[in-house]
């Protein structure tokens, strides 16, 4: 079952610029990047620091502690010291709101 929530409206996310936000209490970053919007959860897998706080470049979110970066697309880490994938949840934009369901994480674990 589908459970689309509000995020934020799409006016809101400033391109190549994290925006946290949180949903059902899943703390999540929204990013706009190369025309699309991502969301991915906004804690390392390596370090329980917030992913928001990084840059982004190439669809990919870098964590600001240790250099991890992870696909904003697969939630896979591209290279060390993160080895475990963060979740990414499915978006859609209707009517100027970005739409996020957290329950139903696109990550595969590999």
């Amino acid at each position: 079952m589908s459970a689309f929530v509000k995020a934020c409206e799409l006016s809101e996310l400033e391109e190549d610029t994290p925006k946290r936000v949180e949903l059902d209490g899943t703390p999540v970053s929204l990013v706009k990047t190369e025309g699309e919007v991502f969301a991915i959860y906004d804690i390392c897998s390596h370090a329980n620091v917030s992913l928001s706080e990084g840059e982004v470049e190439d669809c990919q979110i870098e964590c600001w502690l240790h250099g991890s970066a992870f696909d904003l697309r697969t939630g896979k880490p591209s290279g060390l010291p993160a080895t475990r994938p963060v979740p990414v949840y499915p978006v859609k934009i209707e009517g100027g709101s970005v739409l996020v369901d957290v329950n139903a994480s696109l990550t595969q674990e590999s």
